[in-house]
């Protein structure tokens, strides 16, 4: 994950069960200098885990690949606690640490994170093992080609679950989780229609660039993977505060909490992927695999709706498998893009392309519009009493859009610093035009009723108050959490 870090929800019940759970005694081959809280884990340390349950969770919900309805649930299962075996598994972790560039050590932290993948999420591990029919082959295929360690491929399952439009509260996106500014570092371009961060194939080449660069930087894969969660900064405080020592177990106890989960995370799911049996893990398979499918480059526009209906073909499915496209088509932009579909549905494309192109009649709000708007981008410099909500109306867009624009990680702003916004025009908003807005009075208050698109700055502008003044008015007001149809109070009556 390239972020620092990624606040999620409450782990679950069963998450929070484990982190109680004791562990036998054992002793670690890979010497730590920690204390015993340190070789548990605890319910901050199971971040990445929980990540992955989330990732999970949301991709069952949104892409066809995850839905139940999709699923091959015919396989044998065996839900009874396979209890670890020490031996078996340092041995096991050996032959596999004889054939990897990593260093998959194996102590109690990586022990804790085997027993998660093997037993506790061993269902949602048997749903990831069916997507590698998917997935893996395009990966290995990009791997192979930066000279990466092939065992990589595994690090995208602890990133996204190998959920393509896997999108984190903090704005990492994609496979890889990357986050805007450093997607853009690596050729990952952000439009109005497509985010390339949901590119399977490009958003790889990004990670095996990064990663490449961080482990010729360290010379050591376990710290590119930590800089690769963290941040090359944090993993340098944490080889100054270590003394200069440059192991990843050395600096361990140095490293950022949500990170000391990253690397054993990555170790368990290399040993459960590579030894299900051991657990009664058996793949469930998705309907689909990457051989099924293949490509074509095509110019737009062209909206997948349209396409499902002339190709009598689920629409959820060429979403799922065009996911670089947000809006559900390609853009009219003059350029080639790439649609995928299954080998049966793209000989039907082939064979009627021109007529089912020319059969598509964009409309008014198609690419066109978008296009044009995304021609106006400007640089803001911040000024004294600025703040993000304040500079969103001004242009017409929403704080989310301008920090994942810019790679802001937090609300803060300083005096003269300059963000890149793209604006619907070549002039912000007027400060002084006025927003008129409809209110009702009950009770000896008057209150507004909101609407799609306000934002706290507009409504108190209209009404010639403060934010603060409306949030006095209103106690408890979490503006982030406000939705059409909620009312606010904002003034007294008379």
């Amino acid at each position: 994950m390239i972020r620092l870090f990624i606040s999620f929800s409450l782990l679950s019940i069963s998450l929070l069960a484990l982190a109680a759970e004791p562990f036998g005694e054992f002793k670690d081959s890979t010497k730590l200098a920690l204390s015993d809280s340190l070789l548990l884990p605890s319910f901050r340390d199971l971040q990445s885990v929980k990540m992955l349950d989330d990732a999970f969770s949301e991709f069952s919900k949104t892409n066809f690949l995850g839905k139940s309805d999709y699923l091959d649930t015919s396989v044998a299962w065996n839900s009874e606690f396979v209890d670890l075996n020490d031996s078996i598994i340092r041995n096991h972790l050996n032959v596999l640490d004889q054939n990897t560039p990593f260093a998959l050590s194996y102590n109690e932290r990586v022990k804790a994170f085997i027993n998660l993948y093997g037993n506790k999420k061993r269902l949602l591990s048997a749903k990831v093992m069916g997507l590698q029919d998917y997935y893996f082959p395009l990966i290995e295929e990009i791997l192979d080609k930066y000279d990466m360690p092939y065992e990589m491929k595994y690090l995208a399952i602890v990133e996204s679950a190998l959920n393509p439009t896997a999108n984190s509260r903090a704005g990492a996106k994609g496979l890889w989780q990357f986050m805007y500014a450093t997607g853009k570092m690596y050729d990952l371009n952000v439009t109005s229609y497509t985010d390339d961060r949901f590119d399977p194939y490009l958003s790889t080449e990004a990670a095996c660039k990064y990663l490449s660069y961080l482990n010729k930087y360290y010379d050591d894969w376990n710290l590119a993977l930590a800089a690769y969660n963290c941040g090359p900064g944090n993993v340098n405080k944490a080889i100054r505060r270590s003394g200069g020592k440059k192991g990843y177990w050395e600096i361990y106890p140095h490293l950022p909490r949500e990170t000391r989960g990253y690397v054993p995370a990555f170790i368990a799911v290399n040993y459960v992927l590579n030894y299900p049996d051991e657990f009664n893990i058996k793949a469930i398979k998705p309907p689909t695999t990457h051989f099924d499918n293949d490509t074509i480059h095509i110019k737009g526009p062209i909206n997948f709706s349209h396409l499902a209906s002339t190709l009598n073909y689920p629409l959820e499915k060429i979403e799922y498998l065009n996911p670089v496209y947000k809006l559900s088509m390609i853009p009219n932009d003059g350029k080639f893009h790439v649609l995928k579909l299954p080998n049966a549905e793209l000989g039907v494309f082939l064979n009627n392309q021109d007529s089912i192109l020319s059969l598509y009649k964009p409309k008014k709000d198609d690419s066109e519009k978008v296009l044009a708007a995304q021609k106006h981008v400007e640089t803001y410099r911040v000024r004294n009493g600025d703040y993000l909500g304040k500079i969103a109306s001004r242009y017409g867009v929403s704080v989310r859009d301008i920090k994942e624009w810019n790679g802001l990680r937090s609300n803060n702003l300083k005096i003269g610093q300059r963000l890149t916004i793209y604006s619907k025009g070549n002039t912000p908003k007027s400060s002084a035009s006025k927003t008129k807005i409809t209110t009702t009075s009950s009770g000896g208050y008057e209150y507004y009723t909101i609407r799609s698109g306000d934002t706290l700055w507009d409504i108190a502008k209209a009404k010639g108050l403060t934010t603060a003044q409306i949030k006095t008015l209103n106690r408890n007001l979490n503006e982030r959490k406000l939705k059409p149809g909620d009312k606010i109070i904002v003034g007294k009556k008379g």
